[in-house]
């Protein structure tokens, strides 16, 4: 691969060596026909096994990635033969793009290229864009163009709507496709981009691994309801655990500012009730501390050390009399419970002080308790280094999508 400059509108900024034509200019509709549609429910069809495999709208907005290969998914059945037989003339075929044509953001428009097509395959449900190329494309390149910014840009003003955005079939009509000549090239796009996104799935399972041996952790290495010893425990620790309410072993506050407190180049970090750190720049706090969301990403709960200041609904825990990252562990294991069963409100829910102080706590002692705790920070520490693996894969991707599309 190597990078050349931008002289030309019709090259991309990266490319694969061997390639030098510039890329031509299509319209979608002198490259699309655009398949049967219907208005079938899911709900109606799912069916373990049957006679069409059943694609719905929701699975290409959220599920599916820009190309997927059928055979390795679960998908659901279609087992109406009626149902078969009227639609039949719509089964997708591999190289098919569907586009989802409505979302509540900017994800309208967004589609999934078709592979693998070893069976039959049907659509349901309103809100889908099934279409075939006129022509055919080095495999999986259109999956991969057509989700790129490159042309999602043109998108944007085509947009309607208010609370829920859609796209309508007459204006993907006349959007531009910026295409490699080269079938070749096309192709190479493709397979890169399938390589990057197996990668991605592939660091994504490590990491969904390592975050389902913690919650593991926590359900063995605390005590079940009603008991006083956990699942498991360090070799060398015996006797029973004592409970203590969170009220009791910590100072429980919330923070004063309101969001317009934040500053972009502030020098504290400012907690709100999101999952991101803002800065702000002043602090009302010093030390160590659990920081937990009364509302928002609600019960989100972290640890931190040092200067800060937090939002007015934002619960800050200071003042341990016990390992406040043993704490912290606790909190995960038993607080999310607690707020099924206690947190208030309708649209925004939000929790009380009390939800917090009087949540108890399983108290062994201060030996047993740093064991634990270190034993789970090293989970956490595997858990965020194979998260930030993770993101730096997908901005890899997002920046060459950025790069290697006219």
């Amino acid at each position: 691969m190597k990078t050349i400059e931008q002289k030309a509108k019709k090259v991309p900024a990266i490319r694969f060596a061997g390639f030098e034509d510039e890329w031509v200019n299509k319209i979608f509709r002198e490259s699309f026909t655009y398949l049967q549609n219907n208005t079938l429910s899911r709900a109606e069809l799912n069916s373990e096994s049957g006679l069409a495999k059943n694609i719905h709208y929701g699975d290409v907005l959220v599920k599916f990635g820009e190309c997927i290969d059928v055979a390795e998914e679960k998908i659901p059945f279609v087992s109406d033969a009626f149902v078969i037989d009227k639609f039949k003339n719509s089964f997708l075929q591999d190289g098919d793009i569907v586009i989802a044509d409505t979302a509540e953001d900017e994800t309208v428009g967004k589609c999934t290229e078709m592979q693998g097509v070893n069976d039959a395959i049907l659509l349901s449900g309103l809100h889908t864009i099934p279409s075939r190329p006129k022509e055919k494309y080095g495999s999986k390149f259109l999956g991969y163009y057509l989700n790129s910014s490159a042309y999602r840009q043109q998108l944007l003003p085509l947009m309607q709507g208010v609370k829920v955005l859609s796209i309508s079939k007459s204006a993907l009509q006349e959007t531009n496709l910026v295409i490699p000549k080269d079938n070749q090239e096309q192709q190479k796009i493709g397979s890169f981009f399938s390589n990057i996104d197996s990668l991605i799935s592939l660091e994504q399972k490590k990491y969904d691994k390592l975050t389902q041996v913690k919650k593991s952790m926590l359900e063995k290495m605390f005590p079940k309801e009603g008991a006083t010893v956990p699942e498991i425990r360090f070799a060398g620790f015996t006797g029973s655990w004592e409970r203590k309410k969170l009220g009791k072993i910590s100072n429980i506050v919330t923070g004063t500012l309101d969001a317009n407190a934040a500053q972009k180049d502030g020098l504290y970090s400012f907690f709100t009730c999101g999952k991101e750190v803002l800065k702000t720049n002043s602090y009302a706090f010093e030390g160590n501390a659990i920081l937990i969301n009364g509302n928002g990403d609600l019960g989100f709960t972290r640890k931190f050390s040092g200067k800060f200041n937090a939002y007015q609904r934002t619960y800050v825990l200071q003042n341990f009399a016990v390992d406040f990252e043993y704490v912290e562990h606790c909190i995960h294991r038993y607080l999310p419970n607690r707020i099924v069963n206690e947190s208030f409100g309708g649209a925004m829910p939000y929790i009380k002080l009390n939800t917090l102080s009087d949540l108890l706590l399983p108290i062994p002692s201060e030996k047993e308790m740093k064991c634990i705790s270190l034993y789970l920070n090293d989970i956490d520490s595997l858990i965020s280094l194979q998260q930030r693996k993770l993101e730096k894969l997908k901005n890899i991707k997002k920046s060459l999508l950025e790069k290697m599309f006219v």
